[in-house]
């Protein structure tokens, strides 16, 4: 009987630490799992990207060691303190993206600038040795980075549209697997929409030369960006409603993260 007894007291023991070994296997896999994620987690959130607002489509973007002047307007007394650029982004002939003497101003050097081939058919002569130019579609490698042309146009497409397709160039750039889209002067297009894996997106509202809001937040909820700077927003009838684009997405997806940034500090 005693016997009996021990046997089934040591049966016990036995289950339970074979239990409570299983248990612990099963929290180790668990906490692996965690740890994977904050390591995602961490890896998202350390991006050494920013974002420095110039005015309405101009901007300095600092990445890594490198940086970006997207659509440089306003004369170089804008751009004072900043670092100088390692290369330029041009999206279309209009006068808040291209501008010649602050171009010249800035004193480039042979700092590549990108441009679509109306911008350079514009653009002073003397200034080709720093042109490169790019069409929809295509794309080149340049100081470590991927860049790549895409559409930007009105809808509906028209001949007479302010800015008709292929003519200008919405950007997409990439390095170490982080990828950055800039819209330029677009409605929410199909080739917007199919964009994949952005990280952090600066996208255009304001009529009557681009989209609205609601067109704009519809768009960013179609490709899902980590990451949407509402940029360009200054109209006709003043500065779009960037709150409710916020508030829009938001509803729609509250895992995009929409940040406002101060691109009209002129306007009070």
């Amino acid at each position: 009987m005693k016997k009996s007894i021990l046997a089934i007291f040591c049966l016990g023991v036995l289950f339970t630490s074979c239990k409570n070994e299983e248990k612990k296997e099963s929290l180790t896999d668990n906490e692996t799992e965690m740890n994977a994620e904050v390591d995602r987690e961490m890896e998202t959130s350390m991006s050494n990207l920013e974002i420095q607002p110039i005015s309405h489509a101009t901007a300095v973007i600092k990445w890594g060691d490198a940086v970006i002047y997207t659509d440089p307007v306003g004369g170089a007394n804008v751009f004072e303190g900043k670092e100088a650029p390692s290369f330029v982004l041009i999206t279309d002939i209009h006068g808040d993206h291209m501008d010649a003497k602050t171009l010249e101003a800035l004193k480039l050097g042979d700092t590549k600038v990108i441009v679509p081939q109306a911008v350079k058919d514009q653009l002073p002569k003397d200034m080709a040795a720093n042109l490169l130019v790019m069409n929809n579609g295509e794309t080149k490698e340049i100081m470590g980075f991927s860049v790549k042309a895409v559409p930007m146009y009105n809808l509906p497409e028209a001949k007479d549209a302010m800015h008709t397709k292929g003519r200008g160039n919405g950007y997409v750039i990439e390095k170490d697997g982080e990828r950055v889209y800039i819209s330029g002067d677009t409605e929410d297009i199909p080739e917007m929409r199919d964009l994949e894996n952005i990280d952090v997106a600066l996208v255009c509202m304001n009529l009557p030369y681009t989209m609205t809001v609601e067109d704009a937040a519809d768009g960013i909820l179609a490709f899902a960006p980590k990451k949407v700077y509402p940029y360009h927003y200054r109209g006709k009838d003043g500065l779009s409603d960037v709150s409710k684009f916020k508030e829009l997405v938001n509803k729609g997806n509250k895992e995009i993260e929409v940040i406002q940034l101060n691109w009209y500090p002129e306007m009070k």
